[in-house]
């Protein structure tokens, strides 16, 4: 009779830690909860939403312009944030009368709207271009009059992006993938997830 209880709190054992290790495998390798805080990127993230960040996409190929990424905060990785590529290495980028312009050309932004007003900030300041230099980004809120993004403080480097946004769980209504693929002109240019080659 010892012996059967026995066994059967050792059978329990084995799948908690068979539980807890896939947990902490999909956690800490390939998915992370994050919680939107703020309204920097709304309307396309509200406040006190949840999602699922793709933590593999960006070992296997580069950020995209548009990607909604999420990184360790500047200047003292304490939190993280969630903002949008807008400058990609090599690219200039110029803010100029409410307009963001990237390689002198004004962005085309299909994700806001087009009475949304970008203005400049003590990084980024009106009609000064800068060089997004190699392996940073130039990341912006959709919310652009609510936002602490790269115009205040500067670029990010690859290293301190966690993840891609990849899938928005609650609320329920608002449940799905993220879609990237309206985002660029050439759909062949949209990031593929590497989640999907499992």
């Amino acid at each position: 009779m010892l012996g059967r209880l026995g066994a059967f709190f050792l059978d329990i054992l084995q799948v908690i830690v068979f539980a807890v290790a896939i947990f902490l495998f999909v956690y800490l390798l390939l998915l992370q909860p994050h919680k939107i805080k703020g309204s920097s990127m709304y309307p396309n993230f509200e406040d006190g939403e949840f999602l699922l960040t793709d933590k593999i996409t960006y070992r296997f190929n580069e950020p995209k312009r548009g990607d909604v990424v999420v990184f360790k905060s500047p200047p003292d990785d304490r939190d993280e944030f969630i903002k949008r590529i807008i400058g990609l290495p090599g690219d200039k980028v110029l803010i100029s009368g409410g307009k963001v312009y990237l390689n002198e050309k004004v962005l085309e932004e299909k994700y806001l709207e087009k009475t949304v007003y970008t203005s400049p900030g003590r990084f980024l300041a009106e009609n000064q271009t800068l060089e997004v230099p190699t392996d940073s980004y130039l990341v912006l809120g959709d919310n652009r009059s609510y936002s602490s993004d790269s115009r205040a403080w500067g670029f990010i480097e690859k290293s301190k992006i966690t993840g891609r946004a990849w899938l928005v769980y609650w609320p329920v209504k608002k449940a799905g993938l993220i879609k990237y693929e309206n985002l660029y002109e050439d759909p062949r240019q949209a990031p593929v997830s590497a989640l999907y080659t499992f």
